[in-house]
């Protein structure tokens, strides 16, 4: 809203729409503003009528949003929700719906830039899975009513051969204003591919911004990228001006940050490690954070590497716990690091784990970002940090199929969770796992109702019982052994089932556009 509407002192004696000045001045005896200019003098009467225009402005806030609200807000079920899967080559795409009591609502998936839709949904628990082929295009989860609530949808991909050998998996993401992706450079990798999808009706801008091991890589290339509305543009990171140019194709090591200057976008990122080393998707990074839990680093031969990076300003001094089956401790030698400012610092983390599968907690004084690199047999996985499932939501992954298993971490107190497997042939009987406190536990899946097809897809709904203490979890698909062996990791995060309304109280804020 214009303040000059409220602050020009005739407009505002003259208009009755937003206070009315009887209320304030007696009009009666002060028939106009050159009137009360001549009784107050110009200085004091400027005053009098700001105070005039600001008493309207909190008296207009409080009309339009009356309430007796607390500053607490309210949670309340989503009931609207919209995923982009990345799509452009030859795999699978899967979404599992949350089963609910509250029937309602539909899920449409079709192609981003328009067109049929692939399939919908009407039915809470319903899952569906379809083979796609290389395309040039992203595909649009939209969801309305209750079966929004805990929407998960991954694309993975299998190639047993050729120059995109492995297993890889991603999954489909929210459009959002700030993200984050920790992973390899273009040193370590063939190919970086930003995938950025605009699912709303006005362009976006983006701008990336890198650190590397050697510091930030200022630049101004990168800033500004257009996407259209309903469109995926694919960003050659180390290539094209738009990645970043040249001054990235050193960095072994990268912290990528989206951010939209302008609208909102869904990124995800695709790395070829090289001819036959393996493809993956780096999973979206959390916000940097001060305490973060990395679950799922999985076990076996093969190296692994603890990624970390600092954004802020100061360095970093961060406290390390590797937490497997057998428990929490610090690793000898890295229990306490020094991480540079606005660097991203690699740490191998072999020795610590022992062949085991295990997750890493690290407490800084800085906010951090951390994920892993893994390497085993003929293929590579990226793993980040997690929320913990507590309360906000139940965990669920909507791909699981050949070897699937759970990575379980309780790091603070003993916890138990009910896993839930379900396809389109139903539900199996829930499993309950217990974790003891500072342990990993790895569990494997199996589809319900006896379906033990290799290739079948079948979700699972994992349910933190009450009582438990949180839980960090991955998910790993695997196929294959010894130099055949294939896999990928998913971090599983908690389903969004509810949102919270912070409640509004009486500010100029509720009347002026933020």
């Amino acid at each position: 809203m214009n303040a000059r509407k409220f602050m020009n002192p005739r407009k505002l004696m003259a208009s009755g729409k937003l206070l009315n000045p009887r209320k304030f001045i007696n009009v009666d005896k002060l028939a106009n503003t050159d009137t009360l200019l001549r009784l107050f003098g110009m200085r004091y009467a400027s005053a009098a009528l700001m105070l005039v225009g600001v008493a309207a402005l909190y008296g207009a806030a409080t009309f339009s949003r009356p309430g007796d609200a607390s500053a607490n807000g309210k949670d309340v079920p989503v009931t609207s929700a919209v995923l982009v899967c990345p799509g452009h080559e030859d795999g699978r795409l899967a979404v599992q719906s949350l089963p609910a009591g509250q029937k309602g609502g539909r899920v449409d998936l079709a192609p981003t830039k328009g067109g049929s839709a692939l399939a919908y949904m009407t039915s809470p628990g319903q899952a569906w899975t379809k083979d796609t082929g290389s395309g040039d295009d992203s595909y649009t989860l939209r969801a309305t009513g209750p079966m929004a609530g805990g929407l998960a949808a991954e694309q993975t991909t299998y190639e047993d051969g050729g120059d995109d050998r492995g297993l890889a998996g991603a999954r489909c993401a929210a459009p959002a204003t700030d993200q984050w992706f920790i992973g390899p450079g273009p040193v370590a990798a063939d190919e970086l591919d930003l995938y950025l999808t605009n699912v709303d009706p006005r362009p976006a801008s983006v701008d990336l911004i890198a650190l590397s091991g050697e510091g930030p890589l200022d630049t101004t290339d990168g800033r500004g990228v257009r996407v259209d509305p309903y469109t995926t543009k694919v960003v050659k990171i180390g290539e094209a001006p738009e990645g970043l140019g040249d001054v990235v194709k050193s960095a072994a090591d990268l912290a990528l940050r989206v951010r939209a200057s302008g609208g909102r976008v869904a990124a995800s990122l695709r790395v070829r490690a090289g001819e036959k080393e393996g493809v993956e998707w780096l999973p979206r990074s959390p916000a940097p954070a001060s305490s973060v839990v990395v679950p799922g680093v999985p076990g076996g031969p093969g190296k692994r590497r603890l990624l970390i990076s600092v954004p802020g300003e100061a360095d970093a001094r961060i406290r390390t716990q590797v937490i497997t089956k057998d428990g929490a401790f610090a690793p000898q030698g890295q229990d306490v690091l020094d991480a540079p400012a606005k660097t991203v610092t690699s740490l191998a983390v072999d020795s610590a784990l022992v062949g085991k599968a295990g997750a890493i907690r690290l407490v800084a004084d800085r906010p951090i970002l951390a994920g892993f690199a893994a390497e085993r047999g003929a293929d590579i996985a990226y793993g980040t940090s997690t929320p913990p499932l507590a309360g906000s939501g139940p965990g669920i992954v909507a791909d699981n199929r050949f070897d699937s298993s759970l990575v379980l971490t309780a790091p603070a107190g003993a916890a138990t969770v009910e896993v839930t497997a379900m396809n389109a042939t139903g539900k199996g009987a829930p499993q309950e796992i217990r974790i003891p406190a500072g342990r990993t536990t790895e569990t494997a899946l199996a589809a319900p109702n006896g379906d033990a097809k290799d290739d079948t897809a079948y979700g699972v709904v994992i349910t933190l019982k009450p009582g438990s203490g949180p839980v960090h979890a991955s998910r790993t698909l695997a196929k294959g052994k010894d130099d055949d062996y294939l896999f990928t990791v998913l971090p599983i995060v908690p389903a969004a089932t509810i949102v919270h309304l912070p409640d509004t109280a009486d500010s100029q804020g509720t009347l002026t556009p933020g």
